[in-house]
């Protein structure tokens, strides 16, 4: 994918949509601002599923590859010396003559690993939202990040961060703790936008540090090569990981609305480019399309819960969709 930021006219935005996101996009060197209060009262009525089975140490309200003591039946199987006579199915020994135990599904702690791309693109039109106090990728994917890590810890589950660019930047292993909110957006605010992407050799390393089973939550705008992309995330799924991506892209990239000699300034190593947007404008529609079609295909084929996000998105409203569409489907189980 070809990544520019453009030096061209800003593209307005609502007084609406500014007000409503003042808080949201104000400038601060406060990494609490990550943890925005309106997004997680919003948020906070609902929880996390984890759609696939994880593995974890505590007893928490997911499903389990293990059996054990819980309120949801599993499966029989028969009866072998030692066995707890406590479990035994006597209504199924009534009808067959033949002694069953009662096995349960053992309920565990989620671990999740927020995965958040810090890559120069994820800058793109910073001073446009500067001065509009909106949003750009990089806050917002931290933002959404923070909230939902506040979320997994409310919910006495475990949460961790990676932030990437060329490489990992920062690595903050999955806690439970209070203090561990402060430790994910401190490690957010430092790490700053800056390199290209190598998205597989990134998601590897989050795969080889997570050897349980787990939640992985990727806040990336996907502008790289799609065949490593599916690659890693495939890679993910293998591990058995629930894995989720929050795609999120500005509404520059997504509309292209340029008019008029423009100067390009590239991103991410790439040249400068002055052109007339107009000439430009229908063949990069078709790119893009043709591509979030296929990295949208990709991730419903291995089972990953993928989602397109514009910057101008309210933040509380996507995570809310996002969580209850979730919480409607926890019954379900995402198999290979």
């Amino acid at each position: 994918m070809v990544v520019f930021q453009n030096q061209g006219t800003n593209v307005p935005r609502s007084p609406d949509d500014i007000d409503q996101r003042l808080e949201l996009g104000t400038m601060s060197d406060d990494p609490k601002r990550f943890l925005h209060p309106a997004t997680i009262a919003q948020i906070s009525r609902l929880d996390l599923r984890a759609k696939q089975v994880v593995e974890g140490f505590i007893s928490g309200m997911h499903k389990s590859p293990f059996f054990g003591q819980s309120m949801e039946f599993a499966q029989h199987r028969e009866y072998v010396t030692g066995d707890d006579i406590r479990h035994l199915d006597w209504k199924v020994w009534s009808k067959t003559d033949k002694f069953y135990i009662k096995q349960y599904e053992a309920e565990t702690n989620l671990r999740a690993n927020l995965v958040v791309d810090t890559s120069e693109s994820m800058i793109y039109g910073r001073d446009k939202h500067r001065k509009a106090k909106t949003m750009n990728k990089y806050e917002y994917a931290c933002t959404a990040a923070a909230c939902l890590a506040y979320l997994i810890i409310r919910q006495q589950d475990s949460a961790g961060v990676f932030s990437f660019g060329w490489d990992v930047k920062q690595v903050v292993p999955p806690r439970s703790s209070q203090r561990q909110l402060d430790a994910i957006a401190t490690s957010l605010d430092l790490s700053q936008p800056t390199d290209k992407t190598d998205i597989l050799k990134v998601i590897r390393q989050v795969a080889e540090s997570s050897p349980s089973r787990g939640l992985v939550i990727l806040f990336s705008d996907l502008l790289t090569d799609r065949e490593p992309l599916l690659k890693g995330l495939e890679m993910l799924r293998h591990r058995r990981h629930d894995v989720m991506v929050f795609h999120i892209l500005d509404d520059d990239e997504l509309t292209f609305p340029f008019g008029g000699m423009t100067r390009f300034e590239g991103m991410e190593e790439l040249p400068n480019l002055f052109c007339d947007p107009k000439a430009l404008r229908q063949g990069y529609l078709e790119a893009l399309e043709e591509y979030l079609v296929e990295v949208r295909r990709g991730c419903t084929r291995m089972g990953v819960d993928y989602t397109l996000i514009r910057t101008s998105d309210y933040l509380d409203a996507v995570l809310s969709r996002v969580l209850f569409r979730r919480m409607s489907d926890r019954g379900t189980v995402v198999n290979r």
